[in-house]
């Protein structure tokens, strides 16, 4: 509601004393024959408590009497109320924020000022504070864990108490994680609000407890998605591939966008969409397109050759944009943009490998998304392609390409410049067979403390030659073709390869691979374990799975995980000991939704699990 001026009594002073300086030349005795000062109003009906449902409007009124002319001013939580002059005031159609809020009036005659009594605007239809999922794997670090979640224990989550709730129908297959509001106000009416983008052009939004569509947009701009450009990745169409990101407090979801026009000439676009209708905002869409300086001239970004795999990063005021290729389709290289966000204005283009002739690499990290430290530094893995052995003084790659590397990158003053980095002594043969880095995403752990009592900055990546590589992010450890310099390297750890995300939580870090067991390794003194402490029964088949957490602080913690299969299988496991609590099979078919879809992270809020599969989005929940 709307808020204003503060109150002051200057009206009421200058109206007194004006009233003092004329007629009488003193106040009246107890024997009276001088002129009385007129006295304060009455208030004769008092304001009432108003209790009215989110979304509506309420009332309030005062009566009162006194010498004409009298003056009203309302307040809210004792703040005047700009306008609300009346001896009645109705408030704008409320939201959930205003559940609890005071109003009082303050009546004004020649004689003084008479402040009525407090009442209290009850709202009901008012859902508890939630929690909101804005971006891949819900923070910037990438752990995937939600801390706030206190309807979901390692005690309800079992075949009896918890399943399918509902699905939520969708045209096209889901290859971007749902992202998840809660309390969105639309129209009036509070929804807990779950998105949806597809490969076929389409975004929605749906209330989450109820599976209504609240609403839902074409981002095809009058064409239509893309064929698959001869590749089985993103198949049979591509359209929206990468996991969206959500700025709530200027109420936009940002999407991008692959078409083919009716001249079979192929556009990627930057939307940016209203939260709360769907609509294009001012500026949006905005064509994706650039070029970049190399030695030998400039390089041109070519839509045709590229999707946008890797999940949205907004920072700073900044959408960042990072592309991967077609099956190493050539040529491609790996570019990054970004668009400011209130203008879609491109402010920064920026390429790993910018002399590499089109030979890669690519970002694409099996659909995760670039990770921040608190400096604002990004870090990405970059797939197999060209890396400069050949090192400038400082240790830097001489033409700039950095093929299947551990990169960070600074983004001070709105310009990406690479800070750091670290690539595998072994890059010539896993760049020749394809055994990427890139496969896997870049994930942030909290501050550590090693053995010496020193606190360490660290990250860890893993890719599809089955080790795991932790590296200091105050010294990555760059380039050595007799050994890799890093904080600790885990050979063989995750030996299927990865080719998904992992998760964090409580000094433990999950990775599951492919063909292999979801796996759990315990940090001590900065240092993971260099086998798991738990692991799963369960094989997840290609691609792995990608991970996620709930807990309500440190206690009843969830491991979540998709299996790719036909139908989908959502698992639960204990975190601690990665025993199971629940999948979706164990119900026979009551709990089965869709078929699987790969690269799918499980998303998590306000006692509801979100699911993508192929052309659906499950939603689980407690039963009663």
């Amino acid at each position: 509601m709307q808020r204003g001026w503060s109150v002051a009594g200057a009206f009421l002073l200058l109206s007194v004393l004006a009233f003092a300086g004329c007629g009488s030349s003193s106040p009246a005795s107890n024997g009276g024959g001088g002129t009385s000062l007129p006295q304060p109003p009455a208030i004769t009906s008092q304001p009432m408590n108003q209790t009215v449902a989110v979304g509506q409007s309420a009332t309030f009124s005062v009566t009162s009497t006194g010498t004409s002319p009298l003056s009203y001013q309302w307040y809210e939580n004792g703040m005047a109320i700009q306008g609300a002059t009346s001896s009645s005031y109705t408030t704008a159609p409320t939201t959930a924020a205003d559940n609890g809020d005071t109003f009082s009036v303050a009546v004004t005659d020649l004689g003084g000022t008479t402040t009525s009594n407090t009442v209290t605007l009850t709202l009901t239809g008012v859902v508890a504070a939630g929690t909101d999922v804005s971006t891949y794997k819900n923070d910037l670090a990438r752990t995937g864990q939600n801390l706030t979640e206190t309807l979901l224990t390692t005690s309800n989550v079992n075949a009896t108490t918890f399943g399918l709730k509902r699905i939520l129908s969708v045209t096209g297959l889901v290859d971007a994680q749902p992202l998840y509001l809660s309390q969105l106000n639309i129209a009036g009416t509070v929804h807990n609000t779950v998105f949806v983008a597809t490969e076929h052009d389409l975004v929605y939004a749906f209330d989450s407890d109820t599976g209504a569509t609240l609403w839902n947009v074409s981002v095809a701009n009058g064409e239509t998605p893309s064929d698959n450009r001869g590749c089985g990745q993103v198949s049979p169409e591509i359209g929206v591939t990468s996991t969206p990101v959500i700025d709530r407090p200027n109420g936009v979801i940002f999407v991008v966008a692959m078409t083919v026009d009716a001249s079979g000439n192929y556009h990627q676009r930057l939307h940016a969409l209203s939260l709360t209708t769907g609509a294009e905002l001012t500026g949006s869409p905005v064509l994706i397109q650039a070029t970049y300086p190399t030695v030998s001239g400039t390089t041109t970004f070519d839509p045709s050759q590229y999707k946008e795999r890797p999940g949205l990063l907004l920072l700073n005021g900044i959408v960042y944009t990072m592309w991967s290729s077609h099956c190493d389709y050539h040529p491609y290289t790996p570019w990054i943009m970004g668009y400011n966000e209130s203008t879609l204005a491109q402010s920064i283009v920026f390429n790993l490998a910018p002399n590499a002739n089109g030979l890669g690499p690519s970002i694409w990290m099996s659909g995760g998304a670039a990770a921040v430290d608190s400096s604002g530094n990004i870090y990405v893995l970059t797939a197999n392609g060209v890396f400069d052995s050949t090192l400038n003084a400082n240790g830097f790659p001489s033409m700039g390409d950095y093929g299947n590397a551990f990169v960070k990158m600074s983004s001070t003053g709105g310009a990406l410049a690479v800070a750091d980095y670290f690539e595998e002594d072994s890059e010539v043969s896993e760049n020749a067979s394809d055994t990427d880095l890139g496969s896997g995403g870049a994930m942030l752990l909290p501050d550590l403390t090693d053995s010496t009592g020193t606190t360490r900055h660290l990250a860890v990546g893993a890719g599809k030659d089955g080790n795991i590589y932790v590296v200091n992010r105050d010294n990555m450890g760059k380039f050595n073709s007799g050994s890799d310099n890093i904080w600790q390297e885990l050979d063989g750890a995750v030996p299927g390869g990865i080719w998904s995300t992992p998760a964090y939580f409580n000094n433990t870090v999950y990775y599951a691979d492919v063909g292999g067991t979801l796996k759990a390794f315990t940090i001590s003194n900065a240092m993971l374990s260099t086998s798991p402490a738990a692991q799963t029964t369960t094989n997840f088949e290609y691609p792995g799975s990608a991970p996620a957490i709930s807990a309500n602080g440190t206690s009843n913690a969830i491991v979540w995980a998709a299996e790719n299969s036909s139908p989908a299988i959502l698992h639960a496991y204990n975190a601690s000991t990665l025993v199971e609590l629940y999948n979706s099979s164990q119900a026979g078919t009551r709990d089965q939704c869709g078929n699987g879809n790969k690269f799918i992270t499980p998303t998590i809020a306000d006692g509801k699990v979100f699911l993508g599969t192929q052309n659906t989005v499950c939603v689980f929940g407690l039963l009663q």
